[in-house]
């Protein structure tokens, strides 16, 4: 059996301290958390930083590492520093080292990063070797040369790589969520379905059972099947409860693709157990005829400067649609008169909050709100030109109405000055799989001792 021990579904999110207790005190072979996603947009990436408070990570990580020491099993994160970056995994790395320092412990520390130099990708491209996946964007090698960072996720064989160094840290960058987790079982011959599997539904922590914002789960891992446990005081898993999480962030509710091949879990079965556990049984894995990883890229798309502005007059807010596009409509052709500009050298968008400003044309509720708020986004190739814009709109977001003939009204801006310059904006450029003679050819692995760490 192999137990694995799950804090929470992301370093950042907070866990509860007493149930991470009480799963050290019951062996794990391994503690594993994600360190980030792609949830919070492409300027992470883009940048390559993490989204999450110093401070907040450095106390989390400092309790994780002081429960891997107590625990004497390895402790490993992927997506280090929610993009998984090399310079995100550098920053872990630091901060590792100073939480180490002030503990007075000593550790080797694994690190695996993910980072893919652009030149690369476009000979893999111009081989054949890298292929889109379902709605990804076209690419040339000028659109891969423009990304700022690049990563690939890995899989299970490149955790499996960095565990058999020995380290009792591994610090990974961006891989799969399931592979953190998936890694050990598979290495000590679980079975491997119920390996994938438990990885999935254990991946984000307690969103598995009930209770979900109270992190730590408790995974057995066996060469049938696995177990799962929530940790935390009166919080119970139950067969819905983890069934259902085969639906977070994944499309087929039965299918997830991995490096390697794809899990399976039509014929699975999940049975309750008294103590608030699930036990699951029945999922299949399938290899693949070719070893693929995922890539990942973002780009800079420009700079951004953003304005708010309220409206309440029931006149505006019913036909906000019509005032918007009018805005937009006189605003474009000013700046293309005035400035020496083309059209597509900007964006202005107008997205009314409280009014679709999620889901857009895909909300099917329809309801009037009694106020509205008016988010203005000009998008340029410098933050100079997004600026200029943005004073342009001005005006129109302040005073103009919805016809000639009315009245001109006052709108409200909630702050001043009411331009607000967001600087750089990134988007995701990269949505393919790229294919590999070797698991580890896209990877780098390096082992650094505290005394090394120490010594800078």
């Amino acid at each position: 059996m192999v137990r694995v021990l799950v804090p929470s579904g992301a370093l950042g999110l907070d866990y509860d301290k007493g149930a991470l207790a009480r799963g050290v005190t019951m062996q794990p072979d391994l503690i594993a958390i994600d360190g980030g996603s792609t949830d919070s947009g492409p300027s992470y990436l883009g940048r390559g930083v993490s989204k999450y408070s110093r401070a907040s990570t450095k106390i989390e990580w400092q309790g994780l590492i002081a429960a891997r020491a107590t625990a004497g099993c390895p402790l490993v994160i992927g997506t280090a520093g929610t993009c998984g970056a090399d310079q995100a995994v550098d920053w872990l790395v630091d901060l590792t080292k100073e939480i180490l320092a002030e503990l007075g412990q000593t550790a080797k520390i694994a690190i695996l990063k993910s980072g893919q130099p652009p030149e690369g990708i476009v000979q893999a491209l111009s081989n054949g070797r890298v292929t889109p996946l379902a709605g990804a964007p076209v690419v040339d090698a000028e659109t891969i040369a423009a990304c700022t960072n690049i990563v690939a996720l890995a899989g299970a064989e490149q955790i499996q790589a960095a565990l058999n160094t020995g380290a009792d840290i591994i610090i990974a960058g961006r891989c799969t969520d399931t592979a953190l987790i998936a890694a050990l079982p598979l290495m000590r011959g679980c079975h491997p379905g119920a390996a994938w599997h438990g990885a999935k539904i254990g991946e984000c922590g307690a969103l598995c059972a009930t209770r979900p914002q109270t992190g730590v789960i408790l995974l057995d891992f066996d060469d049938t099947g696995f177990t799962v446990q929530p940790l935390a005081e009166g919080a119970k898993a139950t067969p819905h409860t983890v069934s259902a999480h085969m639906l977070y962030e994944n499309s087929d509710p039965f299918i997830l693709h991995e490096p390697g091949g794809h899990l399976d879990v039509h014929g699975a079965e999940y049975v309750q157990l008294r103590d608030g556990a699930v036990r699951v049984t029945g999922a299949r894995w399938v290899p693949s005829q070719t070893y693929t990883v995922k890539l990942e890229g973002a780009r800079l798309s420009g700079y951004q400067t953003v304005a708010l502005t309220l409206i309440r007059d029931a006149q505006y807010v019913t036909q906000a649609d019509q005032w918007c596009a009018d805005i937009i409509a006189r605003c474009t052709a000013k700046a293309l008169d005035r400035l020496d500009i083309a059209a597509d050298d900007f964006t202005i968008e107008l997205r009314q909050i409280g009014r679709n400003a999620t889901l857009g044309p895909l909300e099917h509720r329809d309801h009037l709100p009694i106020e509205l708020g008016v988010l203005a986004m000009v998008t340029a190739p410098t933050a100079a030109l997004a600026e200029e814009i943005a004073k342009m709109l001005n005006p129109y977001l302040l005073h103009h109405p919805l016809t000639e003939e009315e009245e001109v009204p006052t709108f409200a801006f909630p702050f001043s000055p009411a331009e607000i310059s967001r600087g750089a904006v990134y988007e995701f450029c990269l949505h393919h799989v790229m294919t590999l003679d070797d698991p580890m050819s896209a990877f780098r692995l390096n082992v650094l001792e505290m005394a090394d760490a120490e010594a800078g």
